[in-house]
């Protein structure tokens, strides 16, 4: 069984830049080595208050990126704007707040099943193809296939941040069982959010993840080591989950 794909996220590499309101470093020269060391993706999030990934950041990315291209963004009538002007090859839509640090959970597909469903459609009816960034529960499982999302892509939030054994078992057994639904339904599997060198492995061993979007810890690394060798060794990673 080949292992998942690579998506790496670089909205990051912005964040440090945008740190200092200069031109490095760039996210789109940091896409390229992701890309040399094997990266099967390039995932970034332009969100509403614009703090790290710029609109110029994903212009130049989807005519340079080599591989897939996958857009995170919010259910707003801009971001559908954006979607539609630079057709990146997937779309994520993901619950955004401008005071969160980060995305703190999964979108809302139960409760904003009518903006979801009409976000989705508008998106697919321009060929691209639609994710749901969504928390390992069943309902909101069920509402992303109802709303005729393509893929989903669950949070691992609770997973990653677990500090005793047996919690992480629980949200470990509680994504394997949502990944299979998910496959049962015919949804594309992708995982993401918190993943780590040390945790990665039990996420990717799971047979239906078809992908993983990591982003802070392969630029964390790659402070240190460099892009292309961070990469290559969340690929190996990868691969030694699935031998």
């Amino acid at each position: 069984m080949p292992p998942p794909r690579l998506g790496v996220n670089v909205d990051h590499v912005a964040t440090l830049r945008q740190a200092r309101r200069v031109a490095y470093p760039d996210p789109v020269a940091a896409a390229v080595l992701a890309e040399l060391g094997g990266a099967d993706q390039i995932t970034l999030h332009v969100r509403e208050d614009r703090r790290h990934v710029q609109e110029r950041d994903l212009q130049i990315l989807r005519r340079t990126a080599s591989t897939r291209l996958n857009l995170e963004m919010a259910t707003t009538p801009e971001l559908v704007r954006i979607a539609h002007e630079q057709k990146p090859d997937v779309c994520t839509l993901v619950p955004e707040r401008r005071e969160e640090l980060t995305t703190e959970g999964g979108l809302d597909a139960v409760g904003g099943r009518e903006v979801v469903r009409r976000v989705v459609k508008t998106l697919r009816d321009a060929e691209i193809e639609v994710s749901l960034f969504i928390d390992p529960d069943l309902d909101q499982l069920r509402a992303a296939h109802r709303a005729d999302a393509q893929a989903v892509e669950f949070h691992t939030g609770r997973y990653a941040e677990a500090r005793l054994a047996a919690d992480r078992r629980r949200e470990l057994a509680r994504l394997l069982d949502a990944c299979k639904a998910a496959a049962k339904l015919g949804l594309r599997v992708a995982a993401g959010h918190g993943l780590s060198y040390q945790n990665v492995g039990a996420v990717a061993a799971i047979a239906e993840v078809e992908e993983l979007n990591i982003g802070h810890a392969i630029v964390a690394r790659a402070v240190l080591v460099g892009m292309e060798r961070a990469v290559r060794e969340m690929k190996e990673l990868l691969r030694e989950a699935r031998p």
